[in-house]
């Protein structure tokens, strides 16, 4: 009976009820809420689902030394985390970005790609923030992109310079891109005369299939010989977009905007969110990591808003404002924000179409900017 005792409390004292305490039950609360998010108020479902799940599969309190946990290094959790470690799995998000977007309304008006890369001031003056607040060089480089609302060049940006802040990096970068319809209206309100949100945009010019297959040629040769590091997040970029333009690739297309992306977002979202594990996870750092984020974000926003209300000051044809907000690169989320928010004023006036020209030129206008932060960090 004694020995059935010991074996009882043995298993008991092995039970992650056991080992449960106030950090990994926050973490778990947490998990909750971003699966609530994702499903009850559809934010981002595709990215908080899986992310939030993750959150949960990785604060279930285990043994060390049993390979379970995310940070052991013969854990199966471990070797998928890989794919963030090494940004293996960022590269492969924008070829399936680069393979779903359609770049033609950029083209029609390329004055707008300014809003686009206006709006990356949030990055660098969120880096100067982090830098003040006591960050080291390659840390604040980190914390910065998350102003670009951009997921996958965060992870890939901090896999280079910080690993140890990918967890709360990306987790601060996925939350904010997922809160784009709750953050950026009252900011695009406070900003904007409600006469210039009701300002009609002109029809864009047609862009012909010539000038499409063109430009993710162009368009990478430009940008990465500006910007070489940023070569494994264009390159994929601009060759999953000439896939799409061509045609004659169909099928690689159609695999790296299905098959590809969806695989790399359901390993990236649970590797994401195990990566918050509670005894790693909840320290100062990552507390001051989400309110610089959430600095970053806003800057963004207002960049863009500002930039377009100083172009209106010399243009003839004047742009609605509200356009600057698309500038950070949450495709298509701030496209249909400004959209929705300029429907608001005048249901008659659609602006998502023109929207979606800065939201474009902000993917490829943050991850310059992490190629600018890298080559500068590692020199």
């Amino acid at each position: 009976m004694e020995h059935l005792l010991h074996l009882l409390s043995q298993f008991i004292a092995n039970t992650g009820y056991y080992m449960l305490d106030y950090r990994y039950l926050t973490m778990l609360c947490v998990g909750c809420i971003f699966i609530y998010l994702g499903i009850a108020k559809k934010y981002e479902p595709l990215l908080l689902v899986p992310i939030g799940f993750g959150i949960l599969m990785g604060n279930i309190p285990v043994f060390q030394g049993l390979g379970l946990a995310i940070y052991e290094d013969n854990s199966v959790l471990h070797y998928l985390y890989m794919g963030v470690t090494l940004g293996i799995y960022p590269p492969l998000i924008f070829l399936g970005i680069g393979a779903m977007t359609d770049f033609s309304t950029m083209l029609a008006r390329p004055l707008l790609m300014l809003l686009g890369a206006a709006a990356q001031m949030g990055i660098f003056l969120t880096f100067l923030g982090a830098l003040a607040l006591g960050f080291d060089p390659k840390e604040a480089a980190s914390i910065g992109i998350i102003g670009g609302a951009d997921g996958p060049t965060a992870i890939f940006l901090t896999a280079q310079l910080a690993p140890a802040l990918i967890g709360p990096i990306a987790v601060a970068a996925y939350s904010y891109m997922a809160l784009v319809p709750v953050i950026q209206p009252p900011i695009m309100k406070l900003l904007t005369t409600k006469k210039e949100r009701l300002i009609r945009m002109e029809e864009p010019r047609e862009v012909s299939k010539k000038e499409k297959i063109l430009f993710p040629i162009v368009g990478f040769l430009l940008c990465c010989l500006l910007a070489p590091a940023a070569l494994p997040l264009l390159g994929m970029l601009f060759f999953g977009n000439l896939l799409k333009e061509c045609v004659v690739a169909e099928r690689l297309a159609v695999a790296a905007r299905n098959a590809v992306i969806d695989t790399v977002t359901i390993l990236l979202g649970i590797t994401v969110g195990a990566s918050t594990q509670a005894d790693v996870f909840l320290t100062k750092e990552s507390v001051g990591i989400f309110a610089l984020g959430a600095v970053a974000f806003a800057v963004a926003t207002a960049s863009g808003l500002i930039f377009a209300k100083i172009m209106n000051l010399f243009l003839k044809n004047k742009i609605n404002p509200l356009l600057g907000a698309a500038g950070v690169s949450a495709v298509p989320d701030s496209a249909r924000v400004v959209q929705h928010v300029g429907h608001e004023e005048d249901p008659t006036n659609f602006l998502l179409m023109h929207a979606m020209a800065p939201n474009v030129s902000g993917v490829i206008g943050s991850a310059i900017g992490a190629g600018v932060l890298w080559s500068f960090m590692m020199r």
